[in-house]
């Protein structure tokens, strides 16, 4: 008997959806326009039969009510006893459940709790002392029917969970292969939800069985079953409960620890690296796999609550991760951490359509709003860690020269730091902008460069610059500036425009070599360019221009004696060594620019010295003539290579 009730009212809701949906379509057909009479014609005679079919539908209730409510007190009663025996039966076996026997158990049982529902309504509309009588009882045997309906629930719901697998993170390979790639990054305006619908991909896709199919009708009949009895708010909280511990459990199979923003701060940083890329990796997997699946579970079963009760027991799981990112926007701005904040910060923005689409309503606005002011405060966390960043390049001050002039760690490290940022240009030049363009730049120091090049490229002041854009040039100026500094830690002005030109060179290389062309642009290149070539010339001059002016005859008395021009050839020799012992163990690391200053000054150097030797070759015997142009050229080429050489004592062959 139970089957057979169970299946009418399984074919009765079919119809009714059916009616309902055929409706929809007559209407959507009749706002046609285009419609011939004969088509309308149709449609009209549909819907007197679609009208017909719902007021038969709507009487078959009524009657079905009016059978009840037409039965004498003594009916009832038999009614109630039968209903209590079913239900007390029940009762007195605990350790089964009512589910796990057989489909055609459960459906009676559901048939027996809806008749007490049903006689539970009849009654509270009748005033005779009998039927108050009956009520209470009818109240208690639901009561009943309804906390075992609770077990039950429960029952179905925690057996039947899906474990969360790891495969269910494969989703991630399309999107993470694209960004590892630049696509995403350098696809214009492009966002990755618009790349992700281009690849046909919507969140439903994404939905996993999180419970058997099989029972789902089952559990969303009992909880209609109990909604219609007064019974959702304990319904729900079955549900928000069960669910809750399952997504716990959700995070611990993703390895995701529930840390303290103490535990946080107290994390050496590779501990904390490793556990802000975990967090990465799970916030898109958690979003979009499990609570998407979650969401869409919820609505299935529980319908118009879903929602609500999704919200409740998913939040506090979010809020578990969104502390751990907040903690991290508490602990000190180091640089090493502007990348990760930076991941974090492009991860849970990509993540905010999702969200907002998981909690649309009240019920949800607290999460929705906890994301949006974790998003907001890791933006304010970049910046500040950008601009603490430029505060401690400006306040980096040596006490000691940088052995050979070379390329100083600082200069590395920021222009590698500003190479990995571009992967993150867009985001970068949002957040500096920040909420409110209060803050500014660094300021760089006044003598940073050159007359003029505070306005570099325009942009400074340009409205139309990124925020990325002046930050960067403002960082570069301040790196020069201290650059300057550290230059005059050096007693040779040679070596100081050595050490500038080294630096400056290294800057305009990898700018021009990087994406940051695009951000610096080409005048900031030609410009840098310049510099170091101006410093290449400050650096001959300082070092060569006193020597070259030994094989000079201007200025000298008597200039073609024989022992002027010997002791002035001695004297070229002595400086050349000691120009020789020193340089080279100076360091110029890039080998086109090494070359390039050999060849230069090779070209003076020599040119000078076969001139003067060959000019005065009738005054000077072969004797006095300590290295051939060749042994000079040759010596001239082992400069710069930051291993330090002598040649005193050294005779040509």
């Amino acid at each position: 008997m139970g089957d057979c009730s169970a299946t009418e009212e399984v074919m009765m809701e079919a119809e009714e959806d059916l009616i309902a949906s055929a409706q929809k379509i007559m209407r959507a057909l009749e706002s046609d326009m285009k419609l011939s009479d004969h088509a309308r014609n149709v449609l009209a005679n549909l819907g007197s039969l679609l009208s017909s079919l719902a007021m038969a539908s709507e009487n078959r209730d009524k009657v079905s009510e009016e059978e009840v409510e037409e039965e004498g007190i003594d009916e009832i009663e038999q009614q109630l006893d039968r209903i209590q025996e079913k239900v007390m039966s029940w009762e007195n076996n605990q350790s089964t459940m009512i589910w796990d026997c057989s489909s055609e158990e459960a459906y009676d049982y559901m048939k027996a709790v809806d008749e007490t529902r049903r006689l539970v309504e009849v009654l509270e509309s009748r005033s005779g002392s009998e039927d108050i009588v009956s009520l209470r009882r009818a109240h208690d045997v639901l009561q009943t029917a309804m906390a075992r309906l609770e077990e039950e629930f429960r029952h179905l719901l925690v057996q039947n969970r899906q474990p969360f697998e790891p495969e269910h993170m494969s989703f991630r390979s399309t999107e993470d292969d694209l960004i590892e790639a630049g696509s995403v990054i350098s696809s214009g305006d492009d966002s990755l939800e618009d790349v992700r619908e281009s690849m046909g991909r919507t969140s439903e896709e994404y939905a996993v069985e999180l419970v058997n199919q099989d029972v789902v009708h089952d559990l969303k009949s009992i909880a209609g079953l109990m909604f219609d009895s007064g019974y959702e708010r304990e319904c729900s909280q079955v549900f928000v409960n069960v669910q809750k511990d399952a997504l716990d459990d959700c995070l611990f199979s993703l390895e995701v620890e529930k840390l303290s923003i103490e535990d946080v701060l107290k994390m050496e940083w590779n501990a904390l690296n490793s556990k802000i890329r975990r967090w990465i990796r799970v916030m898109k997997v958690f979003v979009r796999v499990s609570l998407g699946s979650e969401k869409l579970l919820a609505d299935q079963i529980l319908g118009e609550l879903g929602s609500a009760c999704f919200a409740e027991s998913s939040k506090s799981a979010m809020l578990q991760l969104l502390n751990f990112s907040e903690a991290i926007t508490i602990g000190p701005h180091q640089p090493e951490k502007l990348i990760r904040i930076l991941d974090m910060y492009e991860v849970l923005d990509d993540l905010m359509p999702d969200i907002t689409a998981l909690y649309p309503d009240e019920a949800g606005s607290s999460v929705r709003t906890e994301c949006q002011d974790v998003l907001e405060r890791l933006g304010d966390c970049a910046k500040t860690t950008f601009v603490d960043f430029e505060h401690a390049v400006a306040s980096n001050v040596s006490s000691n020269a940088f052995p050979g002039g070379g390329v100083h760690p600082l200069t590395r490290y920021v222009m590698n730091y500003f190479k990995a940022l571009m992967d993150y240009r867009r985001t970068l030049d949002v957040v500096l902008k920040g909420r409110d363009e209060v803050d500014d730049p660094a300021p760089a120091s006044p003598d940073a460069s050159p007359s003029g090049e505070d306005e570099e490229d325009g942009s400074s002041g340009s409205s139309s610059a990124s925020a990325m854009a002046v930050h960067f040039k403002s960082l570069n100026s301040i790196l020069e500036a201290n650059l300057d500094g550290k230059a005059k830690l050096y007693k040779e002005e040679s070596l100081q425009r050595l050490f500038l030109m080294n630096n400056i060179h290294y800057m305009a290389e990898k700018v021009k070599g990087s994406d940051l062309r695009t951000v610096l642009g080409d005048d900031w290149i030609r410009k840098h360019n310049w510099k170091f070539q101006q410093h290449a010339m400050n650096y001959e001059r300082a070092t060569w221009s006193s020597i070259l002016a030994l094989l000079r005859d201007e200025g000298y008395q008597n200039p073609g004696s024989s022992k002027s021009l010997k002791e002035r050839l001695q004297s070229f020799y002595l400086s050349f060594e000691e120009v020789y012992k020193s340089q080279t163990g100076w360091s110029i690391p890039d080998a086109q620019l090494r070359d390039d200053l050999r060849i230069s000054t090779s070209l003076k150097v020599i040119q000078a010295y076969r001139t003067y030797v060959g000019r005065h070759s009738n005054h000077i015997s072969e004797k006095h003539i300590k290295y051939s142009a060749d042994d000079l050229e040759d010596y001239l080429l082992d400069l710069f290579e930051g291993s330090q050489k002598s040649l005193h004592g050294s005779h040509r062959k």
